[in-house]
């Protein structure tokens, strides 16, 4: 489990794909999150949670599977990239983001950036399906960053859960800074993990409906 307060920006310095394997294996100089981290501890890279499976030097090796690699952004990613990276949080840790798994459900694409002084306002294009778990005020995740959505677009019975679904978010000078967010262009992919609780919201309502349906027939 995550918050979504980076801790360090990581360096990719290999990726090798394995299409035997339907996976690839990235190398990650880390020098301040592999302190203490154990074969097989988790690290979320760009918000996306793998798993630690060598460590050495100030490096750690990661897996990404099929699924991962089709789900995330990690697949364009290239030697050289920097790359967010936040250690799970112990129990008795403190706190400070928000609840975040490191599951991504999926990539969104940055379609505005406004410069205000030293913070910015991003829009970022939501794939079908994530418009529904996103609030005005709510908590998203974007390549692991803990951010509140500051704007959504309103949704119509056109366009519901539709391409043209959008959120906004603040970019304080802090986030700017320590994280990838503040090298970001229109056009780059970004992973999205919407709010969990909003998930199991959706979900309960849709088995509400389908009940409701089968009570009227």
């Amino acid at each position: 489990m995550f918050t979504g307060i980076i801790s360090e920006l990581g360096t990719l310095t290999v990726i090798e794909p394995e299409p035997s394997r339907d996976a690839a294996r990235l190398t990650i100089h880390a020098p301040a999150s592999t302190v203490d981290l154990p074969i097989g501890g988790s690290i979320s890279v760009n918000g996306t949670c793998l798993t630690a499976t060598s460590i050495d030097d100030g490096t750690v090796v990661v897996d990404a599977i099929g699924e991962t690699l089709r789900r995330t952004a990690l697949r364009a990613l290239r030697p050289g990239a920097p790359v967010n990276l936040e250690r799970c949080v112990p129990a008795s840790g403190r706190f400070d983001g928000h609840l975040v798994q490191g599951h991504v459900d999926g990539t969104g694409t940055i379609s505005r950036i406004e410069i205000h002084g030293d913070w910015r306002q991003v829009r970022i294009a939501l794939p079908p399906g994530l418009g529904r778990y996103v609030a005005e005020k709510g908590s998203i995740a974007l390549d692991g960053v803990s951010l509140t959505v500051t704007a959504v677009n309103e949704p119509t019975s056109a366009s519901a859960d539709g391409p043209d679904d959008w959120c906004e978010v603040g970019l304080i000078p802090a986030t700017l800074s320590a994280t990838t967010l503040g090298t970001r262009v229109v056009g780059d992919l970004v992973n999205i993990e919407v709010d969990v609780l909003a998930k199991y919201a959706a979900r309960r309502d849709d088995y509400d409906r389908a009940a409701e349906e089968v009570a009227a027939r």
